[in-house]
């Protein structure tokens, strides 16, 4: 079985995304860069399941050492996670994909920055009990 987790920074009210991209995102406080770190530092060797916009954010770098795979809203989440039995599984790409795939979630590493501007996404909290109620897979 696939240990299926998210992980996520969001604004101070929730922010989460605002025009396709992070809202703060070119923001240079070391706050946002350490958290940027963080994830590729978190999920190395592991696998990305996320959203095309967020694969296709993906840097160069961080292609040689985790599995990414662009999920679509037609595939299958089970089908997907059946895929890598035995991995440690993170799901990117923003509420979409959380919505589909929040059933199969675990765990959730939630970072809040101090970003209190504009967004157009937010975090639903929940998704996080949507995980609890899941039955096992």
């Amino acid at each position: 079985m696939a240990d299926v987790r998210a992980m996520c920074a969001i604004g101070l009210s929730g922010q989460l995304g605002l025009r396709g991209q992070l809202p703060w995102e070119g923001d240079r406080r070391p706050e946002f860069k350490a958290d940027a770190a963080r994830f590729f530092d978190v999920t190395r060797g592991h696998v990305l399941l996320a959203g095309p916009r967020t694969v296709a954010s993906v840097p160069a770098f961080a292609l040689a050492d985790r599995t990414v795979v662009a999920i679509r809203s037609g595939d299958d989440p089970q089908q997907l996670i059946d895929r890598f039995p035995g991995r440690v599984i993170y799901i990117g790409g923003g509420p979409p994909v959380w919505s589909a795939y929040a059933r199969f979630i675990r765990h959730w590493d939630i970072t809040r920055l101090p970003y209190d501007g504009e967004a157009d996404r937010w975090f639903d909290p929940a998704w996080l009990l949507t995980g609890k109620a899941a039955a096992p897979h």
